[in-house]
């Protein structure tokens, strides 16, 4: 009975247990013998032994016309189930965790709250950058030139390609920087109006306002940090606080 507790706790279930060791107990059986020694229904026995297979702990011998006998594999492949669940169980957190942002904002979004989603490291900012694709409208963004073409170049090379092809436009307020000035000669004048404000200090971050979404992006050496909102009065607001802004700042002659 304490082996049998053993291998339900390394995963196998009631039946799964008793089937295999009945088996380690009294070697290769035929089904039904397997049947009667451990109680389990006929019926049942042979859904659990194909289970047992599927999990490499049980062979089946015997050819078209011969009464199958199954034998039980080396109980080191159990570890080894376990080591391969555990991968699994992985693999599916990290696809959770991509995933639990917009999961979230549904579940904001149908009890009427704000939608926050944070993100951190390489992947979250691509994932705050992916996100912006989804634009129906034109994009409004703050942006540090210099921080993103310092911490994310190839990110947003990447991202300004799939930008175009879809056909997504921007209005940009920058900081009236030389790099700013420099960066705008190679941009393009059909997808990119930009105006500059009169800040010269980097402020390495990234702001954009699309559909009813706000979404952040923080770059420094140590600190990549996004951060999407989904809210329409959030959003409502911050277009006519970049209206505002807009109107007073200072247009520069893009691709030039």
């Amino acid at each position: 009975m304490q082996e049998e507790n053993i291998l339900i706790q390394a995963g196998l279930s009631e039946e799964q247990a008793l089937a295999y060791q009945s088996l380690l107990d009294k070697g290769p059986q035929r089904a039904s013998d397997l049947s009667r020694w451990t109680g389990i229904k006929r019926g049942l026995i042979y859904k659990v032994l194909e289970q047992l297979e599927s999990m490499t702990l049980v062979s089946k011998h015997g050819g078209p016309g011969t009464v199958a006998i199954f034998s039980p594999a080396h109980p080191s492949l159990l570890l080894s189930n376990i080591e391969r669940k555990e991968k699994e169980v992985a693999l599916n957190k990290e696809i959770l965790l991509s995933s639990i942002g917009t999961l979230s904002s549904k579940y904001n979004l149908i009890i009427g709250k704000p939608s926050i989603q944070f993100f951190e490291g390489e992947e979250g900012v691509k994932q705050v950058i992916k996100d912006s694709l989804t634009a129906t409208e034109t994009i409004l963004q703050y942006v540090d030139n210099e921080a993103v073409n310092k911490y994310i170049p190839a990110e947003n090379k990447e991202y300004t390609n799939k930008r175009i092809k879809l056909g997504i436009k921007k209005r940009m307020l920058s900081p009236n920087s030389q790099h700013t000035k420099d960066r705008v000669k190679t941009m393009n004048s059909e997808f990119i109006e930009l105006r500059v404000i009169n800040n010269t200090e980097q402020f390495k971050t990234v702001m954009q306002i699309y559909n009813d979404k706000v979404t952040y992006l923080t770059l420094s050496e140590n600190k990549k940090i996004g951060v999407i909102i989904e809210d329409a009065d959030i959003a409502n607001m911050h277009k006519i606080l970049f209206k505002q802004l807009w109107d007073k700042a200072e247009q520069v002659k893009v691709g030039v």
